[in-house]
């Protein structure tokens, strides 16, 4: 079933010179899928993320998730649905500092102002290797462990996607063969559907479908 559609998104941005950042870009997601995309800095990768989380806008095309086309919605609707259907995690974790990991992980609930399914909560800390981590302050954790809570934090809320934007790029190479595991753990178990972007090979090749993203334009498998 196809969860996530983008339809001929371009990116442009203007300043003392046009950089056209997307291409005609299109792509279909089928439910359950762990998907990368692939590219050197420069290629377009972040900026397409980014328009596939509501983050930024596209300057045409649209996205459609669970068939809500997310091009159509308000800042105020993007905010809520972002907070209901799309999981994103960051490179640099984005934990709130005088949070501690309980807290983090459930702030997408609490900021809907619902409390988290318990049984659920306790099967995404399990699984992340985290259950002892809950009382404790983002700047006690490794790297590792901070990207941990993440994925955790996008797991609560059931999204209909999770986006991860580099996860691997401010962590060691031991951390990051943890991550890749954690990711495909997380994808079979939780059947989450995961999109990340990558410049790391041996990352992108982890995962079940590899695209690659050069001058603003999306191909299938690897081109480098």
């Amino acid at each position: 079933m196809e969860i996530l559609r983008a339809e001929n998104l371009s990116k442009v941005y203007h300043g003392r010179q046009e950089v056209q950042a997307l291409d005609q870009v299109s792509l279909s997601v089928e439910k359950g899928s762990l998907l990368a995309i692939m590219g050197d800095s420069g290629s377009g990768k972040s900026t397409f993320l980014h328009i596939l989380g509501g983050v930024d806008h596209p300057t045409g095309g649209r996205v459609f998730i669970q068939g809500t086309d997310i091009t159509e919605l308000s800042e105020s609707q993007m905010s809520v649905f972002r907070r209901r259907n799309i999981g994103i995690i960051y490179q640099f974790f984005n934990l709130i500092p005088n949070l501690n990991v309980r807290k983090n992980i459930c702030l997408p609930l609490l900021l809907d102002r619902r409390k988290p399914e318990q049984d659920y909560y306790e099967d995404i800390i399990q699984t992340l290797g985290i259950t002892d981590k809950q009382q404790r302050f983002p700047n006690e954790l490794s790297g590792g462990e901070q990207q941990r809570v993440a994925i955790a934090r996008s797991l609560i809320s059931r999204p209909a996607v999770i986006l991860a934007d580099e996860p691997t790029g401010n962590l060691d190479r031991r951390n990051t063969q943890e991550i890749i595991s954690l990711f495909k753990l997380v994808n079979k178990n939780f059947k989450a559907t995961i999109i990340l972007v990558t410049h790391n090979e041996k990352v992108a090749l982890a995962c079940e479908e590899v695209y690659t993203m050069a001058d603003g334009r999306l191909y299938e498998g690897d081109r480098r």
